[in-house]
């Protein structure tokens, strides 16, 4: 489903924020947020859950720590999903839509996959053992001054650097650089998928197009954890919500199917996804 926001204008917009104005969430835009949230969809038919708590309001009381990086936020978001094939990928895809739509409304989020205390989350927001719970946001309105923090944590992992075009998309096989000529009407698309928030702003996606088909594919270091991948799946989610939604705002018609073999040599550390099939190959 298309978002009913603009878009490019709002993924160019957004910026991960850290430091917050301590005052809560006013009325309108709470209620605001409640009723997109439970409008929230994926194209992936998965289960996904938001869920949305305040620091003050906690009924266990429990704290929520989020070890010094975070400084003023009341609100926050957690989002879980169910242990499937495509339960993390459609979870940074739906959590991803309402960043972009919070962005739309004016409210500062950051994405969360490590620097949080998992089990005060789990218990403040009465998650279950068998739920995937990959990350949180917290969501309030920017002070317009970062912390000290802040400011090292960007410059650290380079936050408004991006991997070059040739990087990061292929023609037909690994090695074989798109150009932006050849991405033709889905330029805009693909440069708005480059442009998506990642865990360490490591950026593990790769595409390749093939035969008017665009294969997703998530890349990690040798030594990744089990964790890491897994966080890695919510950043495809994440770069997946860029890509489809810009396609929708353009008139882009396709649909995202899981193929049993794209005939693609893929590099070791390196996992395919998804494909986008567009008309032509429907």
């Amino acid at each position: 489903m298309k978002l009913n926001i603009p878009i490019e204008e709002t993924i160019k917009k957004r910026v991960s924020t850290r430091t917050y104005d301590s005052k809560r969430l006013s009325t309108i835009d709470k209620e605001k947020l409640v009723n997109e949230i439970s409008r929230l969809t994926n194209p992936f038919g998965e289960n996904v859950r938001v869920h949305i708590i305040e620091k003050d309001t906690v009924s266990n009381g429990e704290k929520l720590g989020t070890y010094g990086v975070i400084k003023g936020a009341n609100t926050f978001l957690g989002v879980t999903t169910d242990k499937t094939e495509f339960g993390l990928v459609a979870a940074g895809y739906q959590f991803e839509n309402l960043v972009l739509i919070a962005t739309n409304m004016g409210l500062a989020t950051v994405w969360l996959a490590a620097t949080f205390s998992r089990d005060q989350f789990e218990k403040a927001m009465d998650i279950q053992k068998d739920e995937l719970f990959p990350a949180i946001s917290p969501i309030g309105y920017a002070t317009g001054k970062r912390s000290i923090t802040e400011s090292l944590m960007r410059k650290t992992m380079k936050s408004d650097k991006r991997k070059p075009w040739e990087e990061i998309f292929f023609r037909d096989s690994f090695g074989n650089a798109l150009s932006r000529k050849e991405a033709n009407e889905y330029v805009i698309p693909l440069e708005m998928l480059r442009l998506a928030p990642s865990a360490t702003n490591a950026q593990p996606w790769r595409v390749v197009r093939k035969q008017d088909s665009y294969h997703f594919f998530e890349t990690h270091k040798s030594n990744a954890s089990e964790e890491d991948k897994m966080i890695k799946k919510v950043d495809l989610g994440i770069a997946l919500s860029h890509f489809h939604q810009t396609a929708l705002e353009h008139g882009l018609e396709g649909k995202f199917e899981k193929l049993e073999d794209i005939k693609i040599d893929i590099p070791e550390n390196t996992n395919y996804i998804i494909t986008w099939k567009t008309p032509y190959n429907l």
